[in-house]
């Protein structure tokens, strides 16, 4: 029987300037991010939407939440292989795209991350793994579009 995890987390809108949404412009798009226990985030929507640049937005985090668990996944299947991780650096980034009803969706993200090991005859192994970890990868696991991966290793010298 497949085991169930729960996420709890609240989103309360803190952008209401006095008349709340009584145009487009009329308010911010500014909100807290909360989960019992955890630091607040605060977040908006991206600046080509009106949003707060200096606060994290909805797409952002999606691209970072690609990005960390891929890296979850990919320290755990090093440590299950015996290969020795000291650095890990992803510099991911993801394309969206606006359609014609005023929506969007995301066409693709890319995953690059640099990986310093210590073993250097284990580069193409430690390489390799970067595609078992897409594979168990909940949150990529949930998406409709592509996510690639251009990795490179490093050997600590």
């Amino acid at each position: 029987m497949p085991k169930h995890h729960s996420y709890n987390v609240k989103i309360e809108w803190t952008g209401n300037k006095g008349t709340g949404t009584s145009s487009y412009r009329a308010y911010e798009r500014s909100h807290s991010i909360q989960v019992e226990g955890k630091p607040e985030i605060l977040g908006s929507s991206d600046p080509a939407f009106r949003g707060d640049n200096t606060k994290h937005n909805p797409e952002d985090m999606l691209v970072a939440s690609l990005s960390a668990c891929h890296m979850l996944f990919y320290l755990h299947l090093c440590a299950d292989a015996g290969i020795t991780v000291v650095d890990y650096v992803d510099n991911a980034s993801g394309t969206m795209e606006e359609t014609p009803n005023g929506g969007g969706r995301f066409t693709k993200v890319i995953l690059r991350p640099t990986v310093t090991i210590t073993d250097k005859n284990r580069t193409e192994e430690a390489n390799q793994l970067h595609y078992k970890a897409n594979e168990l990868c909940f949150i990529a696991n949930s998406c409709n579009f592509p996510v690639r991966h251009e990795p490179s290793c490093q050997v600590r010298e």
